[in-house]
């Protein structure tokens, strides 16, 4: 049998259990059974977010956030969302006990470390004003691509951190549990949003080839869902470098984001359109952008339309 090549790009440095899925429907041969060659890789950042690469044709699908895959379709480039992976935002406020920080409000005169992008600074301001404080008081430190621990936190290298995620980033403190304070952003006023989508680029034009990567894909997440142990035996293959109980606390910490009514994929217009909204208000979209231009409905997951 022949087999045709597809190529699929993450959406981190290296992998993590975020992508379980993907990871278990290739090793079991299922995209093979399926007729499909189907490589998993990781972006050059020197050369480029998973997007980026897309948008050359450098890969076929790849999975990024919601974000920027609207900010890319406003500018007109070719890239569409197919499928949701997550139905959560992933990010969080964190800081540790006695310094005198007990809500967002309490950032006021303290320094926060993140990557100031233009949508990092905006949804910081937004949750320190939907907590009644005063976003200007904050002094924003810049930490780049690097995420900053709670350990660095209890070093004294800042006060707070915007930016890690509550189910991997927050998971490799040494700091005792107790002293820590983790604040998942659409617990303290964020928007609600897909995370992360899987997409593709102009290197992928064939509908029924996608339908069929889809499928099988979401034959890998619910297996990856089902069975965690054999899971994480996949995992040790691919991202051996991570202690193994972070792994299970991080996969048992995801899956339930892969799923919205036992269905995955879905992009719902219940999560795009107040996104959307809310980036145009911060003037990250322009103002008559509509999100629908950017994904492409697909078989195995329906695009769910909303009201504007």
């Amino acid at each position: 049998m022949t087999l045709t090549h597809l190529r699929v790009m993450l959406e981190y440095f290296h992998p993590w259990p975020n992508a379980a899925g993907l990871y278990v429907a290739s090793h079991r041969g299922w995209y093979r059974d399926a007729g499909l060659d189907v490589e998993l890789t990781v972006f050059d950042a020197l050369r480029g977010d998973t997007l980026e690469h897309l948008a050359r044709g450098e890969v076929h699908l790849g999975v990024f956030p919601t974000n920027r895959l609207l900010v890319r379709s406003a500018a007109g480039q070719p890239v569409h969302g197919v499928a949701s992976i997550n139905h959560r935002g992933m990010e969080t406020i964190q800081t540790v006990a006695g310094r005198g920080i007990t809500r967002p409000r309490d950032l006021a005169g303290k320094r926060l470390a993140l990557n100031p992008t233009p949508r990092g600074v905006a949804m910081v301001r937004h949750l320190i004003t939907a907590d009644g404080g005063d976003p200007d008081a904050v002094v924003l430190i810049d930490s780049g691509h690097r995420e900053l621990s709670v350990d660095d936190i209890a070093a004294g290298a800042v006060d707070a951190t915007f930016g890690g995620y509550w189910a991997w980033d927050a998971l490799f403190a040494q700091l005792p549990g107790e002293q820590r304070i983790v604040w998942p952003v659409d617990e303290i006023g964020a928007p609600p949003y897909h995370s992360y989508l899987l997409g593709t680029g102009p290197a992928l034009t064939d509908p029924a080839l996608l339908a069929t990567f889809l499928e099988v894909t979401e034959q890998g997440y619910r297996a990856a869902t089902d069975d965690p142990a054999g899971t994480l035996e996949i995992l040790d293959h691919v991202i051996p470098y991570f202690p193994r109980p972070i792994l299970a606390r991080s996969l048992e910490l995801i899956a339930p984001t892969w799923w919205h009514g036992g269905h995955w994929g879905e992009i719902r217009g219940d999560l795009m359109t107040p996104y959307t909204d809310w980036l145009i208000k911060n003037d990250i979209l322009p103002a008559a952008f509509d999100w629908r231009q950017a994904v492409t409905p697909a078989t195995s997951a329906p695009v769910q339309a909303a009201p504007r």
